[in-house]
């Protein structure tokens, strides 16, 4: 690698503090990705949720040189029945291109607090080949407490390049899913809240858990403030959830956005073979045609359910 193709970011996981001293590296790229799942409880454990962008809290401040990106519109495929699906990857590279993001450029991600939104755009470019991205620890919210500058002008892009160079081995379908179940060459995690894992609280048709699923969920990797635990207890929270080191692993959660958290999690902690579902439970829980099962444990097996 060269000295001008090499990236300037320290680790996958950027401090605050290494991020001030560096913002005007001129292959820098800042992105404000903050966002809301909204939830809205129905009544007898079903609940609503609604995707909701941050815009507004983006003019009213962000930080230097950040660029704001739409999770529920700039990076998913409008077009797909599933909602929230990873954008093709012509509109990807567009929306990349157009926030002056190419494939030279170094990306620090920043959501509230460098949670699952974050995640999810550090995943969707590994996706597309880029690794070249880091994730700002403690996000918008930590920057805020350290009494760090704010400004409310968008910044003024370069021209630039994103040549998108697809990994389909980072991203499933039900139809892997299902294959992974029936061969068991690999665990699938569930990344969601544990009310949602046992089938207590229900999103959409059909509560539950995909068979045989584990249960990692992604707010037991950050602490209490956002920050992401240190990557020896992030190993052990991962081997507790019943993650071996070694093992091909599928995480999912309602709609492909928690789950890259737990991607997110395995990367640093050195696991290589891993993938995201991306139509999670907001595919699987709706097609009749995929079994489910409840209950506070995993399952040793699975059948088939027409519920």
């Amino acid at each position: 690698m060269t000295a001008e193709s090499s990236t300037i970011l320290p680790d996958s996981l950027v401090t605050t503090g290494w991020l001030a001293d560096n913002l005007e590296q001129p292959r820098l790229r800042i992105v404000d990705i903050r966002g809301y799942v909204h939830t809205t409880d129905l009544g007898d454990g079903r609940q609503r949720a609604e995707y909701v962008a941050a815009r507004e809290e983006y003019e009213a401040g962000h930080l230097p040189g950040a660029m704001y990106i739409d999770w529920t519109s700039d990076i998913v495929d409008p077009d797909h029945p599933v909602k929230a699906q990873i954008a093709p990857p012509g509109r990807f590279a567009a929306a990349m291109e157009a926030r002056g993001i190419g494939s030279e450029s170094d990306v620090v991600i920043v959501d509230h607090t460098g949670g699952n939104f974050a995640t999810r755009l550090w995943w969707a470019l590994r996706y597309y080949g880029h690794d070249r991205a880091a994730v700002l620890d403690g996000g918008h919210q930590k920057w805020v407490r350290e009494g760090r500058p704010l400004v409310t002008s968008a910044p003024v892009t370069s021209q630039a390049t994103f040549i998108p160079r697809m990994r389909p081995q980072l991203r499933v379908d039900a139809a892997d899913v299902l294959d992974l179940m029936g061969t068991g060459a690999g665990t699938i995690v569930d990344a969601r809240d544990a009310g949602q894992y046992s089938g207590q609280i229900v999103r959409g048709s059909r509560g539950g858990r995909i068979p045989t699923a584990v249960h990692v969920p992604a707010k037991s990797l950050v602490n209490e403030d956002g920050t992401w635990k240190p990557v020896a207890e992030q190993r052990a929270i991962l081997e507790a959830g019943g993650i071996g080191q070694d093992e091909r692993v599928v995480a999912y959660c309602n709609g492909g956005v928690t789950a890259t958290a737990v991607l997110f999690a395995l990367h640093r902690t050195g696991h290589a073979y891993f993938a995201n579902y991306d139509g999670s439970w907001n595919e699987w829980g709706e097609r009749a045609d995929l079994p489910v099962e409840s209950g506070p444990s995993p399952a040793t097996g699975w059948a088939w359910s027409g519920e």
